[in-house]
């Protein structure tokens, strides 16, 4: 069962998940194809970055390699909302072909479940939510510029991984507080005691030998210097574009409180835009608030849901109002929230400055 199908009565979520019932089964096939052709694509454009004798061939292959390895990566996000014991052998595959090699191993992706909790969504539970709608163009930069500091935490967060089995205190605080894939780094995530730790472990494990290989070829020689800087850049775009898309995911107009269900939709948005847009938005991320009506409806499914979904439910619906046809108009979006954001602060400080000076004239008096 989906973690948001208790809400309020305004949206017709019954009849939407009449609509669409058909459509919550993922297809191997294309996982397994898409998965397949996104690793062959991302990791040859990689070798021609990183081996390649011309600048022009090494630019081309930094390129496939940052929107195909970005693909690949975000895989990640269906594996989380497979259902137990659901598509195993593919979740085994990516990890080892993809979440160790790109140190994104999926189990740092499970705190995502809570950015779908009713009762997390857009609080200080949703490691997934800032209230940049709400702040500055100050705040919007500070947040892309994670991107520049996430790949060197990451790096060295597995390369010290070995240390934090020294103590179970050790541990439990490495899983909490640097476990998580978060936007919002002072998320704290809970580990229940049901948690594969086992598993956890040896993926981490996994990944540190990753890390330490990565530097250990450098050191032996066997690749040149440069290999640090080139992988350190190519993460860097493969993060940007993640960051951008996220950006767009949602208004992020919350200010902590706990949230309707039809406010959560509200929040979000659904891109239709080109077919370009699968570029900025793959395995279905284009269709984010759709997704958040239905956390477990696999990828491949969410443009025909979406068809059905417009076809079908009343055009003044929640729905359609998620619905922005590019990049552009969210964006248009944004810049309104901010400039109301701005007038309410202005308006609180004009009305601060009142009140002091109605302070200082009744104490003058």
């Amino acid at each position: 069962m989906d973690m948001v199908e208790h809400q309020t009565d305004a949206f017709p979520m019954a009849y939407a998940r009449q609509l669409v019932g058909d459509l919550f089964t993922p297809r191997a096939a294309v996982y397994w194809a898409d998965f397949l052709g996104s690793a062959v694509v991302g990791y040859s454009a990689a070798a021609v970055y990183l081996l390649a004798p011309s600048a022009g061939w090494q630019a081309v292959g930094w390129i496939i390699a940052s929107f195909a390895l970005y693909r690949l990566s975000l895989f990640m996000h269906e594996i989380v909302h497979f259902r137990r014991g659901e598509m195993r052998a593919f979740r085994i595959t990516w990890n080892l072909a993809a979440g160790v090699p790109l140190l994104t191993p999926s189990f740092f992706y499970e705190s995502h479940i809570a950015h779908h909790n009713t009762q997390h969504y857009g609080t200080k539970d949703d490691g997934e939510y800032l209230p940049l709608g709400n702040g500055t163009w100050r705040d919007i930069a500070l947040f892309l510029s994670q991107v520049f500091v996430q790949p060197l935490f990451v790096f060295t967060r597995f390369l010290l991984a070995p240390l934090s089995f020294l103590h179970p205190r050790l541990r439990r605080w490495t899983l909490e507080r640097a476990s998580s894939f978060v936007i919002n780094f002072r998320y704290r995530r809970p580990v229940p005691a049901h948690a594969p730790l086992a598993e956890w472990a040896i993926m981490d494990l996994l990944c540190s030998v990753r890390a330490w290989c990565l530097l250990g070829t450098v050191a032996a020689g066997l690749h040149p210097w440069t290999h640090i800087p080139k992988l350190y850049f190519l993460a860097v775009s493969i993060l940007t574009l993640n960051y951008i898309r996220t950006l767009f995911a949602h208004h992020y107009t919350n200010d902590g409180r706990r949230m309707t269900h039809e406010e959560q939709l509200l929040d979000s948005t659904v891109i239709t835009g080109g077919a370009w847009i699968e570029l900025l938005c793959p395995v279905g991320l284009r269709y984010h608030a759709l997704h958040h009506l239905f956390p477990s409806m696999p990828y491949h499914n969410l443009a025909e849901a979406h068809r059905r979904l417009m076809e079908h439910l009343p055009p003044d619906s929640a729905y359609h109002r998620v619905v922005y046809p590019s990049v552009w108009k969210v964006m248009a979006r944004l810049r309104e929230n901010l400039r109301q954001a701005a007038r309410r602060r202005q308006g609180n400080l004009s009305a601060s400055a009142r009140a002091g000076r109605s302070d200082s004239v009744q104490l003058a008096s």
